[in-house]
């Protein structure tokens, strides 16, 4: 997106809010308000001469539009309160967009629908909300942090694998799963981590990476509740944690298979469609049930680097969340250690080597540390704790 395209972006924004908040004092039919809705019209018209669509996103009080967060300003800030108190999590504006539809979203922004009103989509503005279960269990009946609905250790690889299949079937048919499969696996790993009394013992129990056949998804989480365990975190955290790691790559279900399983270098155009996923995956994840927003922040960071590099790009001052700084760490470490299609595994020592090289740059320096301590004896060669001498 240019620099005039997101001018046009920023004043839509300010001429909506200036609106929404007339509407509040007045009426969505006074003068000034009509005129101010005008302006947002025009705006957005500008936007959309170049754009299919425009979609914002509300992440971690961040407003981003397509890939890019926006620079914050007065407005900006208000928008996102707007979005947040109404909870909705991100909004798509497609190109046909008629005036009518704008003066409804500005009457649900600024509480104009009638007492009860629910918050809809119309024809060519859809809204996607964010979902609050005030209940103990969500609505398919699944209690998020019950232990004794976990699996046993040797169940778990052909229950998450149908997991991922009814994931992947749910995208294909563009229909919202439910969480009851992934915060099953996620318990059956907490419980596993807590039989056992230190955090170096726990990790023997990354043996499984190797003795069973998991998802790359399955590993990370593995591998982001030894993390955070072996830092004291438990509870809720602990298991929001693990669901992060479980949904970091919901994304690349978007990506097609022939880009994921391709043997040789990836085109320009295929890394493209790569570097999307963060994106897609955030997206699809804040209309889920049951997911927490932490998910959403970690599909949407976990390419991102400590020095601010990587993908998607973000605005000075943006600060990564420390689970989406622990899953990158997960993801390039499980990414190393499995045999691809156009290279082996990579050697234990090696990985450790290369992870400590990147502290500081690609990697949270703390918990590259943190990491490398509790997966790694230094008194053997680097080797992976709890693996076979």
């Amino acid at each position: 997106m240019g620099p005039d395209t997101m001018n046009h972006v920023r004043n839509f924004i300010r001429h909506l809010v200036s609106a929404v908040s007339g509407s509040s004092l007045y009426s969505p039919e006074h003068l000034q308000v009509v005129r101010l809705t005008q302006d947002a019209f025009a705006n957005l018209q500008r936007v959309l001469e170049e754009k299919e669509d425009l979609e914002l996103m509300v992440l971690d009080d961040e407003l981003i539009c397509d890939t890019v967060p926006i620079e914050g300003s007065m407005y900006l800030d208000r928008f996102i309160r707007m979005l947040s108190e109404k909870g909705i999590g991100h909004v798509r504006i497609g190109r046909q967009v008629e005036f009518p539809e704008l003066q409804s979203l500005i009457r649900v922004l600024a509480g104009q629908g009638g007492s009860g009103a629910e918050i809809s989509s119309s024809e060519h503005i859809r809204i996607g909300k964010v979902e609050i279960h005030a209940s103990s269990t969500d609505e398919y009946g699944d209690a998020p942090n019950d232990p004794a609905d976990a699996l046993e250790l040797w169940e778990v690889p052909d229950y998450e694998r149908e997991v991922f299949v009814k994931l992947r079937e749910c995208i294909q048919g563009n229909r919202k799963p439910s969480m009851p499969g992934i915060n099953r696996v996620v318990r059956s790993f907490i419980r596993a981590f807590s039989r056992v009394s230190s955090p170096h013992r726990a990790l023997s129990l990354l043996r499984a990476l190797d003795e069973y056949t998991f998802t790359h998804s399955t590993n990370v989480c593995i591998l982001n509740l030894a993390q955070a365990t072996a830092m004291g975190v438990d509870g809720p955290s602990l298991h929001e944690i693990g669901v992060a790691g479980m949904l970091h790559d919901i994304g690349k279900l978007f990506v097609p298979e022939d880009i994921l399983s391709k043997p040789g270098q990836l085109s320009d155009a295929e890394r493209d469609i790569i570097k999307r996923h963060p994106v897609q995956g955030a997206h699809y994840l804040l209309d889920v049930p049951g997911v927490p927003k932490l998910a959403v922040v970690c599909a949407y960071e976990h390419h991102m680097k400590f020095d601010g590099t990587g993908y998607p790009a973000r605005r000075e001052g943006w600060r990564q969340n420390l689970c989406s700084h622990m899953t990158t760490i997960s993801d390039c470490f499980d990414a190393l250690r499995t045999t691809r299609v156009y290279r082996g595994a990579v050697d234990g020592a090696v990985v450790a080597e290369m992870i400590a090289e990147k502290a500081g740059t690609d990697f949270h320096p703390v918990l590259a540390r943190n990491f490398l301590r509790i997966l790694f004896d230094p008194h053997a060669g680097g080797t992976l704790r709890g693996s076979e001498s």
